[in-house]
């Protein structure tokens, strides 16, 4: 005989055993307080503030409407309101920079122990030094944009590429994170670039040295090192590495600051899944790189890199071979 067990029975809550249960709330945050203390546990519970991720995600947001103007602006834009909307929007990003780039370069200060720098007039100085940059920023863009629709038939439109295309706005992230990574700025230019990391799939360090027309195609797993120089119109597709050689274990400091990254010429095509490595490696101008190459050693201009093709082995169940049935279909 089946049982039936009323609705409103079953999802009634059990008040006393959700009494006890909570009751154990109080020692667990006790034995999380008691980590904060522990010096291998990672805190920051201090009277002076961190930067916020949240507040660095907003400015990116809010310079995506100054670097493409109309695009991503909330609400219409026009001729008659575009000084008033732009103004709007650089006095905005004024103000949230500044204080992000005060609050790192504070954070630094203090824990290590360095000498007061003025870190709010930095702040100020270095925000309003980024937005004078925005016009070479956008030229620089346009390029990157027309490079990626010159080079890709599914393109329908330069409008499609930057609403759409993952690969423009990693490097619109990487053009900005670059600048302040540039003036010096601690911990923002990296919370720039691995939010749009998080976002895109794409990993561009912000310290890396990237010219005009860069086109990365799809893009998912592509990786760009700290000291990776890269020259003018260079396309690269998804799951490209261009990173460095294995160091010791506990070594960083050694090679912290040094080129461990390939430097890629102008002109070069890197294909899906290839690796490059090494701070000593360089692909000359106009070379290309076949889809999983594994390259530790530099090569001359215009050479081209490929994999033997590998033998492909059919199997069928029918007394025929799968090739031989291919080649009567066409």
């Amino acid at each position: 005989m089946i049982e039936i067990v009323k609705k409103g029975d079953a999802c009634k809550i059990d008040e006393h055993n959700l009494s006890k249960l909570r009751s154990q709330l109080p020692r667990i945050a006790e034995e999380i307080i008691d980590t904060c203390n522990d010096r291998e546990c990672y805190t920051h519970v201090d009277y002076e503030p961190i930067p916020s991720r949240e507040c660095v995600i907003e400015i990116i947001d809010r310079l995506k409407e100054i670097l493409f103007p109309g695009y991503f602006t909330r609400g219409k834009l026009d001729p008659v309101n575009l000084r008033y909307s732009m103004g709007q929007s650089a006095a905005t990003v004024f103000d949230m920079l500044s204080e992000q780039i005060g609050l790192s370069i504070r954070h630094d200060c203090f824990r290590y122990d360095q000498p007061c720098s003025d870190c709010s007039e930095q702040g100020h100085r270095l925000a309003l030094r980024l937005l004078e940059e925005v016009p070479s920023i956008r030229k620089t863009l346009a390029t990157d944009v027309a490079a990626s629709y010159e080079g890709d038939p599914a393109a329908k439109s330069y409008d499609e590429i930057i609403f759409s295309y993952p690969g423009i706005f990693a490097i619109a992230v990487y053009r900005v994170a670059n600048k302040l990574f540039k003036y010096g700025v601690p911990l923002l230019p990296r919370i720039m670039t691995e939010y749009a990391h998080s976002v895109t799939g794409i990993d561009i360090h912000p310290g890396a040295d990237i010219g005009e027309s860069f086109v990365i195609d799809h893009g998912t797993g592509v990786v760009i090192g700290e000291t990776t120089s890269i020259g003018k119109g260079v396309r690269i597709y998804q799951s490209v590495t261009l990173g460095a050689l294995s160091i010791p274990k506990d070594s960083g400091n050694q090679f912290r600051g040094k080129k461990r990254h390939p430097t890629i010429e102008d002109d070069v095509i890197i294909y899906a899944g290839a690796t490059i490595l090494g701070g000593a490696t360089v692909i000359g101008a106009r070379s290309v790189i076949g889809g999983n190459v594994w390259l530790t050693q530099s090569i001359p201009p215009d050479t081209t890199v490929t994999l033997e093709s590998p033998r492909l082995a059919y199997k069928s169940k029918n007394k025929k071979s799968a090739l031989e049935m291919f080649d009567a279909v066409i």
